[in-house]
């Protein structure tokens, strides 16, 4: 048992300096019954832009005047206590902007007990507790009233969710020991382990109230009001709260270990075993079934500790800032005063990828599309799919029939490129081969006014060889889109050496209004994810043409964290694709990058992969294996990622120091991170590549300075 009364928690205070503090501000409200309530307001002093957040400062408050309230319920002063937040916004959670320059585990550790101690008291007062959930709560916001007896919601609170996970971090005030037994164990492992792993999923406020988080649901106009009502009701005994998952009626027997199991499988094949903040969850979820909180908070206790001062928090914390940051005010970008107005789109192309194009563009950007292919039925097949996939967002209720008219409406063919002539904005999704898209755009080109812009979708060719037969190249700028287009978050803006400002500018806008994340990138092959991409499948073909069994390969890559293995990310991109991009970067570096005669083999074949009739995959494909099976020479795991990672670290210096691909080594990890996928509690593979030594290895130094990485 943990007595924090007895912790001394001031080495906290070097964390403090410039925290925005949240105060407490109390008053007291007298309800219908006679009876008194003190309600404390969370607030911080500033607009919405900034929600209030809890860092020690902000808790140790928050504990004080617990304690006053504490004292004043056993004068018989006050009858109930309950907290909420300043409009729309209870907490955001943990105040984390300091977090980087914590000293030591044992500092670590202070930060779950001191949220214990402080929400704990909710449970002291010798009165009931209340938390009125008045808009946004997210991790320790949501705690706050899980230690509390009684709990509303606003029915429009713009967010609710326990995303810990998600940054490699566990719900440590509480939140790991306290809701599964409040709401179970299945529901429990969808709100802490399942929701931060799918892009960090809210909760409705309607679906915190069937759950039982919340004891009962008001609509904004009069929430505190209603509130206060209804913790009257329960007060004088009026209203007896029922939840759905009563502690009692909880299951624990089979189904609490067998859920804990299914769920361990399912990360094992969706994440791996990299990630140590969902198998951490897992731990503490299983150990919840006891429903002893004093252990469970203990365990979040050390839980908590030890991720915040490790490496993968460390590294998810500068890739969440990278991508709430730096993302949003991209190195290099123009001034965008300077951008062209984009009125009419035109699309060079109707197949599969060019239509996804056409859609994002009706959808974002409101404005007439067309698109060209070479015959009226590709045309029309091209339109139809548009307008089938419209009908399936008005189907799912994301937009009214009356949009989905509109967009259908702006929506046209043609075979006829004269009906480009009004277009602002001109993009090509043709083969990936050089004189077609010379050829396309030449052609165009005679049809579109001398301001319009061309992008071309290219992922590993020349944006300048691409316009060698313009008249005015300066206009023309690379646009990468990542497959599938409506969810990858990342275009790579490619800046030749001739684009223009206007152009380079109207491109970033133009990123903006799709809202995608766009990095500048230079014109150089493969820009940056597929250069590092195929500096990846290049290691790994190489080591396959050598002898090595793919599964070898696979689990030797796997401390990298990525979303897929190898042999997976071939089957993905399709094996075409990757002996293309492979030939690309050998024809450019053919001294860096390895060309595989064996996955074109592979291509001609035609599968990697063998899978069962749901398309899981069972395992290598016998003819596959045929095929890569004539290697003398197989490396060892240790062999395979030593060269990968030093590989990488020199590839990725000369595209900073040489190349010049982008600004710094966190434009690196931003394409890496929103492109491909690279996890965040690696925080990128620069800081990766400091940790693990590699940069050291290969040119004397690290990219980052200091090196992202945790204390334990």
């Amino acid at each position: 048992m943990t007595d924090y009364s007895t912790i001394d928690f001031s080495p906290l205070a070097d964390l403090t300096d410039d925290e925005v503090v949240t105060h407490s501000f109390v008053r007291d409200v007298p309800l219908p019954s006679g009876k008194t309530l003190a309600l404390v307001t969370l607030d911080n002093g500033r607009d919405h832009t900034r929600p209030n957040t809890m860092g020690p400062a902000t808790l140790l408050e928050l504990g004080k005047t617990f304690d006053e309230l504490t004292e004043r319920a056993k004068r018989g002063e006050i009858d109930a206590v309950a907290v909420t937040g300043k409009p729309f916004i209870l907490a955001a959670g943990a105040d984390l902007s300091r977090v980087s320059e914590i000293p030591s585990v044992e500092v670590a550790k202070l930060l779950p007990q001191l949220g214990h101690y402080v929400l704990g008291k909710q449970a002291t007062f010798g009165v009931p507790s209340f938390v009125f959930t008045n808009g946004l709560a997210l991790g320790g916001g949501v705690e706050i009233g899980l230690n509390a007896d009684y709990r509303s919601i606003d029915r429009n609170a713009a967010a609710f969710a326990l995303p810990e996970v998600f940054l490699g971090l566990i719900p440590g005030w509480g939140g790991a020991t306290i809701l599964p037994n409040l709401i179970g164990i299945e529901n429990a492992l969808k709100v802490i382990v399942e929701n931060p792993l799918k892009q960090n999923r809210m909760l409705k406020p309607q679906e915190v109230f069937d759950l039982g988080i919340a004891d009962a649901i008001f609509d904004s106009a009069n929430f505190l009001e209603d509130s206060l009502r209804w913790a009257d009701t329960v007060l004088t005994g009026d209203v007896v709260v029922k939840r759905p998952n009563e502690p009692g009626k909880i299951e624990r027997m089979v189904k609490w270990d067998a859920a804990i199991g299914i769920a361990r499988k399912m990360l094992e094949s969706r994440i791996g075993t990299v990630p140590k903040s969902p198998y951490k969850a897992l731990e503490l979820l299983k150990a919840a079934k006891a429903n002893d909180r004093e252990a469970g908070f203990a365990l979040e206790d050390d839980a908590l500790a030890e991720l915040i001062a490790g490496d993968q928090f460390q590294a998810s914390i500068y890739a969440f800032n990278l991508v709430q940051k730096r993302a949003k005010r991209p190195a290099g970008a123009p001034d965008k005063k300077v951008a062209k107005k984009v009125t009419k789109i035109g699309v060079i192309g109707a197949g599969y990828m060019a239509s996804q194009f056409a859609l994002l563009f009706v959808r974002r950007l409101r404005v007439p599309v067309v698109i060209t292919d070479l015959d009226q039925a590709h045309v029309d097949k091209g339109v139809a799919y548009i307008h089938d996939e419209i009908g399936k967002l008005q189907e799912k209720g994301r937009i009214s029939p009356d949009e989905a008219n509109r967009l259908r409406a702006l929506v046209t063919g043609t075979t006829d490129k004269a009906d480009f002539a009004d277009c602002d904005w001109v993009i090509e999704a043709v083969f990936e081969e050089l004189g077609v898209k010379q050829d396309v755009f030449e052609q165009v080109e005679q049809f579109v006014s001398d301001e319009a812009v061309l992008a071309t979708n290219t992922s590993s060719l020349s944006v300048e060889q691409i316009g060698a037969k313009l008249k005015h190249p300066e206009r023309l700028v690379g646009f990468h889109f990542f497959t599938p287009v409506a969810v990858m978050p990342l275009i790579e803006v490619v800046n030749t050496p001739l684009t223009d400002e206007a152009t380079l500018s109207t491109a970033m806008v133009t990123a903006a209004a799709l809202k995608k994340n766009a990095v500048i990138t230079a014109d150089t092959p493969g820009f940056v994810v597929n250069r590092i991409l195929a500096k990846i499948l290049g290691d790994a073909m190489h080591a396959v043409d050598d002898g090595t069994p793919f599964d070898v390969v696979d689990e030797a890559i796997a401390p990298l964290g990525l979303p897929m293995a190898p042999s997976a990310l071939l089957d993905l991109v399709g094996l075409k694709v990757g002996a293309h991009v492979l030939d690309t970067h050998h024809a450019a570096f053919p001294d860096r990058f390895y060309r595989s005669e064996n996955l074109h083999k592979l291509a001609e074949y035609g599968t990697l992969l063998e899978k069962d009739a749901k398309g899981k995959v069972k395992g290598l494909d016998k003819g596959a294996a045929k095929i890569v099976s004539g290697g003398t020479n197989p490396w060892t795991k240790e062999q395979i990622l030593r060269t990968l990672e030093d590989g990488l670290a020199d590839e990725i210096h000369r595209m900073l120091a040489d190349d010049h691909v982008v600004e710094a080594p966190e434009d690196i990890d931003l394409c890496m991170i929103l492109g491909a996928g690279f996890p965040f509690q690696m925080g990128g593979i620069t800081p990766y590549l400091d940790r693990v030594g590699a940069s050291e290895r290969v040119f004397g130094d690290t990219f980052h300075h200091p090196p992202v990485k945790g204390v334990a």
